[in-house]
């Protein structure tokens, strides 16, 4: 079964991040398994970027002039 890019959310792959940090933190795997650890971990963050990717496109395409910094309408 292969997984896409945008399979999951944001939250989930960093939620399996937290995972992995903790399992190879831990101490108790083989290297074999840290190295597999380590590579889905790549993985995971590979999506998370994709994901914070598009999320800025999206924002340049709905702010039409690309990402400015937050002014409050308040302050003058």
């Amino acid at each position: 079964m292969s997984k896409k890019k945008n399979d999951g959310s944001l939250e989930s792959h960093l939620s399996g991040l937290e995972k992995i940090v903790s399992e190879l933190e831990n101490g108790e795997l083989s290297l074999e398994e840290s190295l597999k650890k380590f590579e889905e971990g790549v993985k995971l963050t590979k999506n998370c970027q994709h994901i914070i990717d598009n999320a800025e496109k999206r924002i340049k395409i709905i702010t039409k002039e690309g990402l400015k910094p937050f002014k409050d309408d308040l302050e003058q």
